[in-house]
């Protein structure tokens, strides 16, 4: 009788959570189509910051449902395109994504920001500024990152031609990270971007509340020393930069998340032993003084094999669980999966296998956010609308016809909400106990 009394207990708890949040959430939705353009309010909008393993935001917990869209400075470069990105924070907010992340950089190509080293397009600028203000009306915070290692949209290539057009005579696109010239080019861009006034909004981007975070690089390798110390140094000396224009937003590096020579033992869990080579170390470079939380990428068909099977979703699962470890007890800082996603020109692809690496990689941030630990969130690659095509990589998730895939990035989104709104940092990182049993019926719910 004493534990069927329990069970009721517990059920009509739940029952009760989830009517509450669920009216909430609906509240929410309501108010999100009713977005203009005036700014949210400051008091509404503020920092995003880090305690412990943990973001936070007003005093709670911020667990991450996020996407990437890499090309909205570009696209709202142009007017005939620039609807297609107010279209990607609508969609996104609509499905409760609250972080995007996308480029800061377009070096030296079509449409660039940075013509030449410290020469800019003001129009390119005013598109990203045009970025930043949307991004603020729906809500979303964005994670900006300010060179790219590949060489789509410049990246170290480009600066490494600049410096042989300056005089100097440099080999290798790995000179990038060594070389006193490159490094001085990629500050000056860091400068400009960070003390950039946007000319929608009037807030410098170093003040801007809709800035989440910024990140050195997107993606960094340098393959020609695989010791990690060429770019161990690189990031030492760009983390403090950062912080000393700005110590408000959090910075991060950009890593895959390869594991290097200063943790052999850990190597197991790279895709293959070539990571081991590419010259980055997973926890030793997030070690570095000025890195806030470690990025880690996922992407079993470009590592592993481009044929799709079920061996993906064991390794991605194998993966993020070493990383969430890894941040929790040598790191000591949250870890975010900033890319994750399958390509529809594998061999072997359908829809529902893309929905099922989409669940995979939910249920393990799910399995750290129960315990209050460092998996603070995940950011699929990549959200597009529709007529967007033209800059589809095979990844882009449409989310106004992939409907089973809205749904579960939708259900994401409130599982997380609704665990940032039980929870605040006097109940030790977690649920007060009588919640707890309660949310955790929740959240393993297939539907809310």
């Amino acid at each position: 009788m004493k534990d069927q009394l329990g069970f009721r207990i517990v059920l009509c708890s739940t029952v009760f959570i989830i009517l509450t949040q669920n009216r909430a959430l609906a509240d929410l939705d309501s108010e999100s189509h009713e977005v203009n353009s005036e700014s949210v309010g400051e008091e509404q909008w503020e920092m995003v910051q880090r305690k412990g393993m943990q973001f936070t935001l007003n005093g709670q917990p911020f667990y991450v449902n996020g996407f990437n869209t890499y090309w909205m400075m570009t696209l709202a470069a142009d007017n005939s395109t620039r609807g297609k990105v107010t279209e990607v924070f609508q969609q996104a907010s609509a499905v409760g994504m609250t972080v995007g992340r996308t480029w800061a950089f377009n070096d030296g190509q079509w449409r660039a920001l940075q013509k030449s080293p410290s020469v800019y397009d003001e129009e390119v600028f005013k598109a990203l500024d045009f970025v930043l203000s949307e991004a603020r009306k729906y809500k979303i915070r964005l994670i900006l990152s300010l060179v790219n290692n590949w060489d789509a949209y410049g990246g170290k290539a480009q600066y490494v031609k600049w410096g042989n057009a300056s005089g100097l005579n440099l080999t290798s696109d790995d000179d990038f990270f060594t070389n006193p010239t490159l490094r001085k080019f990629y500050q000056s861009h860091v400068r400009t971007v960070l003390n950039r006034v946007n000319t929608f909004t009037n807030i410098t981007y170093k003040n801007d509340p809709t800035i989440f975070a910024w990140e050195l690089m997107n993606e960094p390798r340098c393959p020609s020393d695989p010791s990690g110390d060429k770019l161990q140094s690189w990031i030492q000396e760009m983390a403090v930069f950062v912080k000393s224009l700005d110590a408000k937003h959090l910075v991060e590096i950009g890593l895959e998340g390869f594991y290097g020579p200063s943790a052999p033992a850990r190597t197991r869990f790279n895709p293959n032993p070539y990571a081991a080579q590419v010259g980055t170390d997973f926890i030793r470079n997030n070690q570095v003084l000025g890195i806030d939380f470690a990025s880690v990428h996922v992407y079993p068909d470009s590592w592993i094999s481009p044929a799709v099977s079920n061996s993906f979703l064991e390794f991605t699962s194998s993966w993020m669980q070493a990383h969430v470890e890894d941040a929790e007890m040598y790191l000591g800082m949250p870890v975010l999966f900033t890319e994750f996603g399958v390509s529809a020109h594998d061999p072997g692809f359908n829809t529902s296998f893309r929905d099922m690496m989409l669940n995979t990689v939910y249920k393990m941030t799910l399995n750290s956010t129960r315990k209050g630990g460092a998996g603070a969130g995940s950011l699929v690659w990549q959200v597009f609308p529709q007529g967007a095509e033209f800059m589809d990589d095979g990844y882009a998730v449409y989310l106004t016809r992939a409907h089973t895939a809205s749904k579960i990035i939708s259900l994401q989104s409130k599982r997380l909400a609704i665990f940032n709104s039980l929870c605040s940092w006097r109940c030790r990182w977690g649920c007060k106990k009588k919640n707890q049993i309660a949310l955790d019926a929740l959240l393993s719910h297939d539907e809310l």
